[in-house]
């Protein structure tokens, strides 16, 4: 096996072309789930790509780079409505983890609890993805994410940023997570929440995403609507508003423990939006 540590992407997408390659960045998923005798031909390390690390702000896109750390995005200069990804970096795992786990392989690893992810999904977040043959496309992360452990990443593309538009003025956030300790856990259920309010505490806009309740997380987008008017106290979350999750039963909890919960946290992470 080689361990190949490109420092352009062109080169990155060269070697990933030979048969039998993967890709690696924080390696945090890929060392742990390697398994004894079924070595890659080729590892190919992605953190010395300057253009896949880092945020940058561009014609109204935040682009994150596929290789920036948790760590990177909870220090980095980010407007509220990127606090609840902030707070969801802090529950990845260790702060070691924080400091080698990357934002593209928490979205590629394509795990239904994945913490990255409902916070990019209420930031209407994109996927950067690049081919050497057919160059760079980008499409809607709720559309990449097919099903667990599944991505509509094409055996020669490489993902290569998170896009996120320019959030609205005024927009908050806040995630909250529940797990069987305080740290260093699997969520049993996890919820993001993007809202705006006017000067009166009302709800002007809201995006509700949820994690570790179906096979991917997913928005919610009859309780958004049904969100637009009031404050986060007048807020009654039927069972309607969540029909679009399918949590099974497990040894963290049961199916309807994890409803219950996210009920609780829609109206916890709204709450905690308007007073951050």
């Amino acid at each position: 096996m080689r361990y190949e540590i490109p420092t352009d992407l062109e080169t990155a997408l060269q070697l990933y072309a030979v048969k039998g390659s993967r890709i690696i960045a924080g390696g945090t998923d890929v060392y742990p789930s390697s398994q004894q005798g079924h070595s890659p031909r080729n590892l190919i390390d992605l953190t010395s790509i300057p253009e896949l690390s880092g945020i940058t702000l561009t014609n109204d896109i935040y682009r994150i780079g596929a290789a920036t750390t948790w760590t990177d995005i909870i220090k980095a200069d980010l407007p509220p409505s990127f606090d609840a990804l902030k707070q969801a970096a802090r529950e990845v795992g260790s702060i070691q983890i924080q400091n080698a786990g990357t934002i593209g392989g928490n979205i590629c690893n394509a795990s239904p609890a994945a913490d990255g992810v409902p916070p990019l999904l209420a930031l209407d977040a994109q996927v950067e993805l690049v081919s050497a043959s057919r160059g760079t496309r980008v499409m809607a992360l709720s559309d990449f994410i097919l099903h667990v452990r599944k991505t509509s990443l094409s055996e020669d593309e490489i993902l290569s940023a998170v896009l996120i538009p320019n959030p609205l003025k005024g927009e908050k956030s806040a995630f909250e997570k529940l797990g069987s300790r305080r740290y260093l856990v699997i969520s049993i259920t996890m919820t993001a929440a993007n809202i705006t309010f006017n000067d009166n505490g009302i709800i002007t806009s809201a995006k509700i995403a949820v994690g570790a309740c179906s096979p991917v997380a997913q928005r919610l987008p009859a309780l958004e609507a049904d969100m637009i008017g009031k404050t986060p106290d007048e807020v009654a979350i039927t069972p309607q508003h969540l029909s679009p999750l399918k949590p099974i039963d497990d040894v963290r909890g049961t199916g309807d423990y994890r409803l219950d919960v996210v009920a609780e946290q829609c109206k916890r992470a709204a709450m905690r939006a308007v007073r951050s």
